[in-house]
């Protein structure tokens, strides 16, 4: 039987049965800010301790996360069936995925083995999620309403398969690549073209989804990043992708970052789009070399790393006094 003392302490905190899935964008976020600053150091020489420290980070969470939710799995399994059926909730079952893909590239650098051993479970449950939602969507009757951004991230999964191993030394890994890029490529197109339409005709998104918008860009700079990595070059194609997504990020920036959204959850799904662009920018401006692009690059790390500082610190925040674990 429980005590008094763990009864009061699971009211005051909450219970893992409301343990949130899209909370794996954090390590989705957070993986990509160290990968940023990775690439930080060869641009602007910072110490690449910096690097090392934010992917500690990441994996501990991603450590406590998957704890927290395989206890959720076992302990109340029709929260999790209802979770992953959900026409929207469920899309973010390919942050789990996404986390894992990051998290190769961010422990390849210790260790190849490893890291390329994450990377193959990565893209092995990337390509089964992205089979079931496709089906899932095939099937018709789906809600014009439902048409979110949350529905591009399945589908990016599947480009992050090529950030992450785009150089991997495995005789299959070439085809593998351009499969997951056909795939992402394609779909993110159709996808992004029904989210944009159902944005414009419908009704504004519900509040606590309203974070979620800045998904639209990941297409384009996980996209770029993912076929620079493949093609191993940047070219004009490379550089219209990096482009437009800066652009959509500076339009739909002013939608998102407003006082009138409650925080919560969801303003993760801000973290990992940003971080793509800044990984993206770092990469661009590298390439290019033009004192424009290398302030443009720095302003957007200097945004990813202050976001992230303060969402981490509220998420504590509500995970302490109780509200990010109560239904």
């Amino acid at each position: 039987m429980q005590t008094i003392a763990a009864v009061q302490k699971q009211r005051r905190i909450g219970s893992v049965q409301f343990l949130p899935v899209n909370l794996f964008a954090s390590v989705m976020g957070i993986s990509g800010l160290s990968l940023a600053w990775r690439q930080a150091s060869k641009l602007f020489g910072t110490s690449p301790v910096i690097a090392d420290i934010i992917g500690i980070v990441a994996v501990l969470m991603f450590i406590a996360l998957s704890i927290g939710y395989i206890s959720k799995w076992v302990l109340y399994p029709q929260k999790v069936v209802g979770e992953f059926t959900h026409p929207i909730i469920g899309n973010f079952f390919g942050t789990i995925t996404i986390a894992i893909l990051l998290l190769s590239s961010v422990l390849g650098t210790y260790s190849q083995v490893i890291g390329q051993t994450v990377w193959i479970i990565g893209t092995a449950t990337t390509l089964v999620l992205s089979f079931v939602f496709v089906s899932r969507l095939l099937k018709g009757n789906q809600e014009p309403g439902n048409a979110v951004p949350a529905w591009l991230i399945p589908v990016v999964a599947t480009l992050d398969v090529g950030v992450a191993g785009g150089t991997m030394p495995f005789p299959w890994a070439h085809e593998i690549n351009l499969l997951c890029l056909a795939i992402g490529g394609i779909i993110a197109l159709v996808l992004f073209i029904m989210i944009a339409s159902r944005l414009i005709h419908h009704a504004p998104m519900p509040a606590g989804l309203t974070p979620s918008i800045l998904i639209m860009i990941a297409p384009f700079e996980v996209g770029f990043l993912s076929y620079t990595n493949f093609m191993q070059q940047i070219d004009q194609f490379a550089s219209i992708l990096f482009y437009f997504g800066l652009f959509l990020f500076t339009v739909l920036f002013f939608k998102v970052f407003k006082k009138s959204v409650p925080f919560g959850a969801s303003w993760w799904g801000v973290s990992f789009p940003m971080a793509a662009l800044s990984n993206a920018a770092l990469k661009y401006a590298m390439f290019v070399n033009s004192w424009l692009l290398i302030a443009i690059a720095a302003v957007i790390l200097a945004l990813l790393s202050i976001v992230l500082i303060v969402l981490f610190i509220r998420t504590l925040n509500i995970l302490f006094n109780g509200k990010l674990l109560r239904g």
